[in-house]
């Protein structure tokens, strides 16, 4: 497969889909990028293109709820064993062109680690599809079964959503996690990908082309949408009736849009301004290991610690330790006045910096009087994503656990575990913040449902 050019550019598209009988979209988006040129067309034009891509993805959303869990993990296997071999070559060098035109762009450091593969995340990428393989399907459980006075049998099954529309910005893994745990929860997607990833991101979705063809099942199953323009994401976020949920991920900024002109329901990926406290009675070694392992591992990662929040009674032990060590890791930190008198050369904290997702080598740092101050300051700052506590107190811990609102709040252990492999969910397709349906990491079973089912013998209602 030849890369995908750089024709699909923030506002540009190419000429119509092609209108294939079978609903395969994939041979007109590899004839728009593969030497096709690319004209200006009205906003009516992508949202009429956009809406027969979705229209096509929803049709193959009724096989796929069908489909036996077997079939399902045929393709899967297929999709694995094509990045691993056959397309393997093809998606690094699409990768590669996309991080020299990034780098000419003069991208962020953390953008571009989010953007890059090598053989290492390609295993990684391969190895989540396989994961989900592993994983019990659970479309067709059965839940709160029950036989009434009447004699009516009654249940809830789990069942897929449907067409799931994700959005999302610089990380090319995204297409294959989505597509892998939309496809095994039943669901078909159409995916929006950023303008820094677009000839990775064909690549990866032309693996999963060519497995779900192979086994005779609907391209159009994972639809990539053949144009990054920002018009192409609104229509596909009001495709009414079509669309039956949307998941952004990426910056603020996208959330906010999608969150403001979607009108179909939307789970929202919103930034994790994450927060380790140390108590007054914590292991210092412990909370030192802590601290490194959220803030250095990987930075950019949106469970990356990215505010220390240090109890007064240990604070003349631990500050200076934990700046130091910090410190010797390239790591740029601010504090408040307190960190700053028991650390002289750290910058000053302003007030913008505790509620920043640096997602860099930066952490803010702040003195709080005890459990009481680090929950004041997280009710004040955080986002409802990862929170931590380091203590011996296994009171003080419960009551950090009960009082704090995030997707996970956890206790003597990193930031860094708020990820769906690491909670064996398998891939994830975003951590939702968002209350409902969904809250944490994504996997399978919060890409379904469910729907009340009853089984009769003739009963009607007096």
């Amino acid at each position: 497969m030849r890369d995908a050019p750089s024709l699909l550019h923030e506002s540009h598209v190419a000429r119509p889909l092609r209108r294939d009988p079978d609903g395969d979209n994939v041979a007109a988006v590899q004839e728009r990028t593969e030497g096709a040129v690319p004209e200006r067309v009205s906003a009516e034009a992508i949202h009429r293109d956009v809406a027969e891509v979705a229209l096509r993805a929803r049709a193959a959303s009724r096989e796929l709820a069908r489909l036996t869990t077997a079939r399902k993990d045929a393709v899967l296997r297929r999709a694995a064993a094509g990045l691993r071999g056959a397309h393997r070559e093809a998606v690094l060098a699409a990768n590669a062109a996309d991080l020299a035109a990034a780098d000419a762009r003069g991208i962020s450091a953390a953008m571009r680690d989010r953007l890059r593969l090598d053989d290492a995340r390609i295993e990684g990428i391969a190895s989540a599809i396989e994961q989900v393989v592993a994983l019990p399907d659970p479309v067709g459980e059965l839940s709160e079964s029950r036989v009434l006075a009447s004699g009516l049998r009654i249940a809830r099954m789990r069942v897929p959503l449907g067409l799931v529309g994700i959005v999302y910005e610089a990380r090319p893994n995204v297409t294959s996690d989505a597509a892998a745990l939309c496809l095994k929860s039943g669901n078909a997607c159409v995916l929006r990908g950023g303008s820094e990833a677009v000839r990775s991101n064909h690549a990866i979705a032309a693996v999963y082309a060519e497995a779900l063809a192979a086994e005779g099942l609907p391209p159009a199953s994972v639809s990539l949408l053949p144009t990054t323009d920002r018009e192409a994401t609104l229509a596909l976020i009001r495709q009414a009736g079509v669309v039956d949920l949307v998941i952004p991920r990426g910056g603020e900024s996208l959330i906010r849009f999608v969150t403001d002109n979607a009108r179909v329901p939307v789970i929202q990926h919103y930034k994790g301004v994450c927060h380790l406290y140390v108590d007054g009675d914590a292991d210092l070694a412990m909370a030192e290991a802590l601290v490194l392992n959220g803030k250095v591992q990987r930075p950019s990662a949106c469970n990356a610690l990215e505010t220390l929040l240090v109890d007064r009674a240990c604070a003349d032990a631990f500050v200076p330790r934990i700046v130091a060590a910090l410190a010797a890791r390239g790591v740029s930190l601010r504090g408040d006045a307190a960190v700053c008198a028991l650390a002289p050369g750290v910058a000053a904290a302003t007030d913008a910096d505790w509620d920043t997702e640096y997602l860099d080598l930066v952490l803010s740092i702040a003195v709080v009087d005890g459990l009481d101050g680090a929950l004041a300051h997280i009710a004040r700052h955080g986002t409802l994503h990862t929170e931590a506590i380091v203590t011996r107190d296994a009171a003080r811990g419960e009551r950090f656990v009960r009082e704090i609102d995030a997707s996970l709040v956890l206790v003597n252990a990193s930031t860094r575990f708020n990820d769906g492999t690491e909670l064996g969910l398998g891939a994830e397709i975003g951590i939702s913040t968002s209350k409902l349906h969904a809250y944490g990491p994504m996997g399978l079973r919060e890409l379904c449902t469910q729907k009340w089912v009853g089984y009769g013998e003739g009963q009607v209602r007096g």
